[in-house]
C-alpha cells in the first residue's frame, strides 16, 4: 500500500535529501531553479509518496511561471528513490498531480525533460517557448490540460511576480476546486500506456 499526500513543511528535509540522491550535485544551479527562487510552490500540487511504513519513495513539485504573460505550471522536480525506480511510481505521481492541476483550473504545464519519457503523459516539444540559458530547447516540453491552451502562447519563461498563485489562476478558474488530500493506493501502480 502507498499513500500519496500533499507535501508539508515537515516533509521538506526528506524531499530535499531525495532530490540530492536522485540528481547530480549542483542541481540548484539549473535554469529552472532560477525561476523558482523566492517564488512559493503550488503547494496543492506538490505531492509525496510513501510506502506503508512511511518511507518516502517519491515526490513531485510544481511552480507558477509566466510565458508571454500567461500563467503556466512548471513541473519539476519529480524524483523516485533509486531502489523503486521502474515500478511505475513516477507515473503515479505524474498522473495524480496532473489530474489535480486540471481540477484546480490550470490550463497548461511545461517542464524541462526527455521527450521519450514524458511523451507517454501527453507532453510534446514546445516551439517558441524560451527557458533561460543554458537550457536545451529540445528539452522544453508542454502539455495542455485544456484543449488549445498553448495556442499562441510563446516567448520567454519568466518568474511569477504576482505574489499570489491565485492571481495566475484568475483567468482560468471555472469552479472552486474540491479539497484534495491524501490518497491510498492498495496495489502496485499501473504503468501508463505509451502513446505514439
Amino acid at each position: 500500500m502507498y499513500e500519496l499526500c500533499p507535501e508539508t513543511p515537515e516533509d521538506t528535509p526528506e524531499v530535499e535529501a531525495l532530490l540530492d540522491l536522485c540528481f547530480a550535485p549542483g542541481r540548484t544551479a539549473l535554469s529552472s531553479y532560477r525561476l523558482r527562487d523566492g517564488v512559493p510552490a503550488v503547494s496543492a500540487l506538490c505531492l509525496v509518496l510513501r510506502d506503508a511504513s512511511g518511507v518516502l519513495l517519491g515526490s513531485i513539485r510544481y511552480w507558477p511561471v509566466r510565458v508571454g504573460g500567461r500563467p503556466v505550471l512548471l513541473l519539476g522536480p519529480v524524483a523516485v528513490h533509486p531502489t523503486t525506480q521502474g515500478e511505475g511510481l513516477g507515473g503515479l505521481l505524474m498522473q495524480e498531480s496532473l489530474s489535480r492541476a486540471g481540477a484546480l483550473g490550470w490550463a497548461r504545464v511545461m517542464l524541462v525533460g526527455d521527450l521519450p519519457y514524458y511523451r507517454r503523459f501527453g507532453f510534446w516539444k514546445l516551439d517558441g517557448v524560451e527557458m533561460p540559458p543554458p537550457t536545451n530547447p529540445d528539452r522544453v516540453l508542454g502539455l495542455e490540460l485544456v484543449e488549445g491552451a498553448w495556442q499562441g502562447v510563446t516567448g520567454a519563461v519568466t518568474r511569477e511576480t504576482g505574489g499570489d498563485v491565485a492571481a495566475g489562476l484568475a483567468e482560468m478558474r471555472r469552479d472552486p476546486p474540491k479539497s484534495q488530500t491524501c490518497v491510498e493506493i492498495e496495489s502496485e501502480p499501473a504503468h501508463p500506456a505509451r502513446k505514439g
